[in-house]
């Protein structure tokens, strides 16, 4: 056998002595400290205040929790505001928030066209989602927000012990629904069956939506966002005619009200019957007592969602984009759980972490077979959003007046426009 080298041998203890004196090192030196993370604030505008704000910051603080280096700064922006200042902001390169959350996909579109949005394509699975909730959001075949939660405008809300007390059900058919209304306003106390909640005029149309849906059908709806139908066409204007605007001009509607302060009148018993979102479940004294039915005949009703998008200008865009992610995933989940009032979109979401009462709505929605419809005034947008609003009002207060509103919504459709 032959000998080992001298210098090699050498070389090999000293390589066996700094292993040695290495690991007597390591092992006695005291316990080195965890670097701590840097702190990142995310700034994020959203539309909810009062209750909706504190059950969307539950969202946050779940995040906080599963990330303990993010802070957050959220801002109340109602979706009419921050159309109006969003865009100067990002004309000058500036945003005023890394996330931002509205229900107007068409606004969104409008930035993604002048360069400002995110790209999310890659960042979320389009497959993820409700069928069709994405559609509001894409230009270009590519994807610029990803959805939140979803409420849904399933019909008319009504306190089961006021029904209770007065012998009333829910009704089945049309002429029931005439003969449920006559027995409401007989009723001492009541100043009118349904209550007319009112902000900028989005109420008004909710109830009108769902009377074109139930009445004309479905397909009326979207014929009538995409243009195909117009306002002054004899389908749609028999629904006014003959369904919505007889309610109207017999009282049975009470002339608009501030919608939150509507709800407090018609929880009181001034009104029997409200046409609101699935978000008044959050807003009642005890949400047990809800109960709810949409027009007989309807097969669809109104959904809509938040959508979520990320301005480019983000100084912090990594953390706003893992945040998105997680927000149109599992933070819908908690924020389903709350109540919110609203059901996530995210189709890996389970009903059953959903809060109890929305449990019902769902359920109920469920076994009526309704189909979720896009809302006309969100979808189409621009100016004649606010159109919509105003004329539905005129139409409120001055019923006489439904051939000029359905002229004026008909020639101003961007349908007919452009």
């Amino acid at each position: 056998m032959a000998s080992v080298p001298r210098n090699l041998l050498i070389a090999g203890i000293v390589v066996l002595f700094i292993l040695v004196i290495g690991a007597i090192f390591i092992a006695t030196r005291p316990p080195q400290p965890t670097p701590t993370p840097v702190t990142v604030k995310l700034k994020v505008i959203g539309p909810w205040a009062g209750a909706e704000a504190e059950y969307f910051n539950k969202v946050l603080e779940e995040y906080k929790r599963v990330k303990p280096n993010v802070e957050f700064e959220y801002s109340t922006v109602r979706a009419e505001d921050l159309a109006k200042t969003l865009p100067l902001q990002l004309d000058a390169r500036t945003t005023p928030a890394d996330i931002i959350i509205t229900p107007w996909g068409w606004f969104i579109v409008e930035m993604a066209k002048k360069g400002h949005i995110v790209d999310l394509t890659t960042v979320i699975n389009k497959d993820d989602y409700v069928a069709g909730v994405l559609d509001s959001v894409t230009w270009d075949g590519k994807i610029w927000a990803a959805p939140f939660t979803m409420w849904l405008k399933p019909g008319f809300w009504y306190r089961k012990s006021f029904f209770q007390a007065h012998g009333l059900s829910e009704p089945k058919t049309w002429d029931e629904f005439k003969s449920l209304l006559d027995k409401i306003k007989g009723i001492s106390g009541v100043k009118n069956p349904i209550v007319t909640g009112d902000g900028v005029g989005w109420p008004v149309s909710d109830v009108t939506e769902h009377f074109i849906i139930a009445i004309g059908g479905p397909q009326l709806q979207l014929d009538l966002i995409s243009g195909k139908v117009k306002f002054n066409d004899a389908r749609v204007k028999s629904v006014f005619e003959a369904y919505l605007v007889p309610p109207i001009k017999a009282g049975h509607f009470s002339e608009p009200i501030e919608w939150t302060k509507a709800v407090e009148l018609w929880w009181k018993g001034d009104y029997a019957l409200y046409f609101m979102g699935t978000w008044i479940t959050g807003m009642v004294e005890n949400p047990d007592d809800l109960g709810f039915f949409p027009l007989p005949g309807a097969k669809g009703v109104v959904g809509g969602t938040d959508y979520i998008f990320v301005p480019k200008h983000s100084a912090n865009l990594n953390a706003a984009l893992e945040f998105l992610k997680w927000l149109a995933t599992e933070g819908q989940v908690v924020h389903g759980s709350t109540k919110a009032g609203k059901i996530p979109t995210w189709v890996k979401a389970s009903p059953g972490a959903l809060w109890k009462p929305m449990q019902d709505v769902y359920r109920k929605v469920q076994d009526l077979k309704l189909a979720i419809l896009p809302d006309m005034d969100d979808t189409v947008g621009g100016d004649w959003q606010t159109l919509f609003w105003d004329q539905l009002k005129l139409l409120w207060v001055s019923p006489d007046k439904l051939g000029s509103v359905l002229d004026t919504l008909t020639r101003e459709h961007p349908a007919t426009k452009g």
